[in-house]
């Protein structure tokens, strides 16, 4: 059973890294990496034994980031693809890792504008030649692919949830 488990919490991580590289690579979050992420946390839950109370937690936390993502996303602080990634990460981090999750995501966000900023200055006469993506992820005053730092966020905050506390026994 605990292989059958580690598999059935392995999409969160596996996704948002394919979201992270996506976004890096296409400033677009696609949306069936959330929709995956809706869809899967449901026999992860139930494989770790969540009660039907901290599933309802866990959907009040998703629900929650996604009012507030709509919220950054109509005041074009976000991107769509950022807020229901997000939303989708919160559903599967629950209470108990939603302020870390929130928190290095924030911190690695910020960095990682700041080196992306730094860089697109000194970048622009080495583009040349380079990949059309990479062109475009350091075009000056260009979009920031948050979903990086949601990646890492949630790669940080995952060992903290209930989901991989009840698996687990942490």
């Amino acid at each position: 059973m605990e292989l059958l488990t580690s598999l059935l919490l392995a999409p969160l991580p596996v996704l948002v890294v394919i979201a992270a590289l996506t976004d890096l690579t296409q400033m677009k979050i696609p949306n069936w990496i959330s929709a995956s992420l809706i869809v899967t946390f449901f026999p992860a839950a139930f494989a770790t034994g969540l009660s039907p109370v901290e599933v309802a937690m866990h959907l009040a936390v998703g629900l929650l980031v996604l009012v507030t993502g709509v919220a950054l996303f109509a005041l074009r602080i976000v991107g769509g693809g950022d807020a229901k990634l997000m939303a989708a990460a919160g559903l599967w981090l629950g209470t108990a890792a939603l302020t870390p999750f929130l928190i290095w995501t924030a911190i690695l966000g910020g960095v990682f504008s700041l080196v992306l900023i730094v860089g697109r200055s000194l970048a622009q006469p080495y583009m040349a030649g380079a990949p059309s993506w990479v062109s475009t992820l350091f075009r000056p005053k260009g979009d920031i692919p948050y979903g990086v730092a949601i990646c890492g966020g949630v790669l940080l905050a995952y060992p903290s949830s209930a989901l991989i506390a009840q698996a687990f026994g942490s």
